[in-house]
């Protein structure tokens, strides 16, 4: 079943065209990666689902719900969590306060509830609960910007560079617990990653954006074993 599904989408900034007739299918409960280089529009797709750039022309729907021209929030209530690489907390406050500002919209009871359940998936948030969110490790950081997408319980999450300024064993632990988001709790991922290696071996499908339009859809074991993927990544080749 398709969660979401892009059709001819040409999105940009302003007058600014970025992407270029982009067309792909997110299937339910299945790790999506988008690979490419710097300034491909890999970045710019997840704000364009999101609403916050501008739709020159195509559709996005989301299950049955067409969410091209929504705002932000009302594409978040139908069920899509965005997490920005940097931005993504409120560092002035407390973990504590960020998860309860993230669940504002929630009953009291549902948000203490759900909050707990945050602390069970991500321990170091629960030991450091009174802390400020803006003392917090990159990876730490991470996990609180999940924490507080999760508690709105979310169909899909758009990551975009989660891993980005990491440690290899803390981008390791971020994408694991990806991986675990899917598993445990079925949610749909769209993951833009910089670490096109890693991020293959996880997914189940892949989207290769070179300048604002796709290189190669498909399983993302082909891609990852394709003799000439320095090639493919860079748009010197074409896939076939």
């Amino acid at each position: 079943m398709n969660m979401l599904k892009v059709t001819n989408l040409n999105a940009g900034y302003a007058k600014h065209h970025v992407l270029f007739d982009i067309t792909l299918d997110i299937k339910e409960k299945d790790i999506t990666v988008i690979v490419g280089p710097n300034g491909s529009g890999k970045s710019t797709l997840l704000k364009a689902i999101f609403g916050l750039t501008n739709i020159f022309s195509g559709s996005i729907f989301l299950n049955s719900n067409n969410i091209v021209n929504l705002s932000p929030h009302a594409i978040a209530r139908l069920g899509l969590a965005y997490l920005p690489q940097t931005d993504n907390i409120f560092a002035d406050l407390s973990i504590k306060d960020n998860l309860l500002m993230s669940s504002y919209t929630i009953n009291s009871v549902d948000s203490k509830k759900r909050i707990s359940e945050i602390l069970n998936i991500f321990p170091i948030l629960s030991e450091l609960y009174n802390s400020k969110a803006g003392n917090l490790s990159g990876g730490q950081r991470q996990m609180l910007a999940m924490g507080m997408s999760l508690i709105r319980k979310p169909k899909i999450m758009l990551f975009d560079e989660p891993t980005g300024h990491l440690s290899p064993k803390l981008a390791n632990n971020i994408l694991n617990t990806i991986i675990e988001l899917r598993d445990k709790f079925g949610i749909t991922i769209i993951l833009v990653e910089q670490n096109a290696k890693k991020a293959l071996e996880i997914a189940d499908k892949a989207h290769l954006f070179v300048g604002g339009k796709i290189n190669f859809s498909g399983n993302s074991k082909d891609l990852l074993k394709h003799k000439q993927l320095n090639e493919l990544y860079l748009g010197i080749k074409k896939f076939k």
